[in-house]
């Protein structure tokens, strides 16, 4: 997660290089511009390039300064840049081996509350050409170290910008580091280059950092996420478990009910109904179970919106049906009622279908929504062991680096960068300027003496040897960074397409699942109206004969039948029992129930 954003100041935050534009005021601009582009090269130390170019400025007035840094042009896209991160409550700050005077007029235009830079010395209004500050001998890096700490975050956490070779040791260290208009070294180790002059291009950069985090948390870029989406994965398919039992005994019951409203004979009608009573009652209980368990808010509002019907003692409503005067009309309206029951029946079935339907596609999508999210997680993982890969190859090329930066300095490098830039300077003094005979001949004399130093200058073989190797070790471990870089994105990119696929099955299932439950409610709206239609006929089913069914006969059985009737009663009594503790009971089960009386 981005929570600071470090930028260096000149060429970055401003469109230009401050002391170059205070070396105009000394009239040595052209001479600190030089030692400017090789520090930014990285062809002398920071360290050395600074107190050079101060020493230039010795005598400058600070109030004319202050006036040149006033009119500093602000780089294209900076004042927004810096507003919208501080919007999105990320930090800024601002690190540079540039100068307070400068800095703090730049701090106020923008309201920026960090910012580290050098001073310099002044004593009765005049620079003295010495400069003081934490980047005059430290580096960016520990600056930005310093500030890690205190701010309580780390360094994963920051996005370095700058330009130059004193802002590599923050670019590589950071989270992400930027190398905006950059020098070719700077770019190598940068993992975003920006060549517009136009902060808005890294704005740009850093949101799309943002968002592809955002992306993570949302899909499970950390365990806690994750777990949390897989649960959110998982629930429909364990409420479907739930309701699967319900499902099944609601079809069940309607194949039962309408098989047995076919029997011809009134007597064995009643029987049937009374044994469809029965089962209904633990339907009932098994809905009333799954409702506890699955706490509906919807199917509770609508129990407090509708009191609940009187039920009888065999589970059905009690039936407020009036009588026709006539056992012909009472057998009118039978056939009225059968004909009633039966519509509800095929209706509520419809529904059945339906949710069995929804369900299926549900639990496919759910099944699908598990895989991409696996899928995702599988180039998480990659990418972050290809980032690892990267960052050891980083490490091993800035080693490098380092190590040949050390053996060219103690070789003698250092020795002859310093009088090649001496004898440079004394050819431009004497090309540029007008000079009397004495002093002229005195430049060339000193000149040519640096170039008799320099002749007897060697560099130690040996050093220079181990320094080609270190070298080629080094452009070996930066093309290894390239290559890890590119595979890194991919599995990133990758990642970032399964995770947006898991939101749109998400999304499908919610629906599929939402359809469901619609459909389920809608099924036992239509199973209750089918209960009280049920409890009309068995009414008329009174009037009409008998609520009890006929005896079948011995059909000549021998005298053993009285023992087979004990045991079917007993069984009877068991069958009871089981019904009582919620347990299913078939049909056939049933009417050994009514043959005995029982229940």
């Amino acid at each position: 997660m981005i929570k600071l954003v470090v930028f260096d100041l000149d060429n970055v935050i401003i469109d230009g290089e401050a002391i170059d534009e205070i070396g105009k005021l000394a009239n040595v601009e052209e001479d600190i511009a030089a030692i400017t582009e090789k520090a930014m090269q990285g062809e002398i130390d920071f360290e050395t390039s600074i107190k050079d170019r101060v020493q230039l400025l010795e005598g400058t007035s600070i109030e004319d300064i202050e006036k040149v840094a006033c009119d500093l042009p602000l780089m294209p896209g900076a004042e927004k840049t810096i507003k919208c991160l501080k919007d999105k409550d990320v930090d800024v700050a601002i690190i540079s081996g540039s100068f307070d005077v400068v800095a703090d007029k730049i701090k106020d235009k923008l309201g920026v509350e960090t910012v580290y830079t050098n001073s310099f010395t002044v004593e009765d209004g005049k620079l003295t050409g010495e400069v003081t500050g934490p980047l005059v001998s430290g580096t960016k890096l520990d600056v930005l170290k310093d500030h890690v700490e205190e701010a309580g975050i780390t360094l994963d956490e920051v996005v370095a910008v700058g330009d130059g070779a004193n802002d590599i040791s923050m670019i590589e260290s950071a989270g992400c580091g930027i190398a905006f208009n950059a020098k070719d070294s700077v770019k190598e180790i940068a993992d975003v280059v920006v060549e517009e002059k136009d902060l808005c291009k890294v704005l740009c950069e850093i949101l799309n950092q943002l968002t592809t985090e955002d992306a993570e948390t949302e899909t499970v870029e950390d365990e806690a996420e994750e777990a949390e989406t897989e649960a959110v994965a998982e629930e429909p398919v364990e409420e479907v478990a739930e309701a699967e039992e319900a499902d099944e005994e609601v079809v069940e019951e309607a194949a039962e009910e309408e098989a047995e409203e076919a029997e011809e004979e009134v007597v064995e009608e009643a029987a049937e109904e009374e044994a469809e009573e029965a089962e209904e009652e633990v339907v009932e209980e098994a809905a009333e179970e799954e409702a506890e368990a699955t706490e509906e808010p919807a199917e509770e509002e609508a129990k407090e919106e509708k009191p609940k019907a009187k039920k009888s003692k065999k589970g059905l409503p009690e039936s407020n049906f009036v009588l026709a005067d006539t056992m012909e009309g009472v057998r009118k309206q039978k056939d009225e009622k059968e004909a009633e029951i039966a519509k509800v029946a095929e209706e509520r079935e419809e529904f059945n279908k339906i949710a069995k339907e929804q369900r299926k596609i549900r639990d496919e999508l759910n099944a699908s929504l598990k895989e991409n999210l696996n899928k995702a997680i599988e180039y998480r993982n990659e990418r972050n062991e290809i980032n690892k890969a990267v960052e050891a190859a980083k490490k091993a090329r800035n080693d490098a680096n380092n190590k040949i930066k050390s053996l060219e300095w103690s070789s003698g490098k250092r020795d002859k960068i310093k009088i090649e830039n001496e004898i440079k300077k004394i050819d431009k003094i004497i090309e540029t300027r007008v000079l009397d005979i004495k002093k002229e001949n005195q430049l060339v004399k000193n000149a040519n003496d640096l170039r008799k130093q320099l002749m007897e200058i060697h560099e130690d073989e040996s050093v220079k040897n181990e320094a080609q190797e270190l070298k080629k070790l080094s452009e070996e471990e930066h093309e290894k960074v390239i290559e890890l870089s590119e595979k890194a994105q991919t599995a990133h990119e990758e990642m970032l397409t399964y995770f947006r696929k898991t939101d749109d099955i998400r999304t499908a299932a919610d629906e599929a699942h939402k359809k469901f439950i619609e459909a389920r409610k809608n099924a036992s709206a239509k199973h209750e109206e089918f209960k009280v239609i049920l409890s009309d006929i068995h009414v008329i089913n009174k009037k009409l004969g008998s609520n009890k069914p006929k005896r079948r006969k011995s059909d000549n059985k021998p005298s053993g039948g009285a023992n087979k009737n004990r045991e079917e009663k007993e069984r009877a009594e068991e069958i009871f029992e089981k019904f009582k503790q919620g347990g299913k009971v078939s049909t056939e089960e049933i009417l050994l129930l009514q043959k005995y009386n029982i229940g």
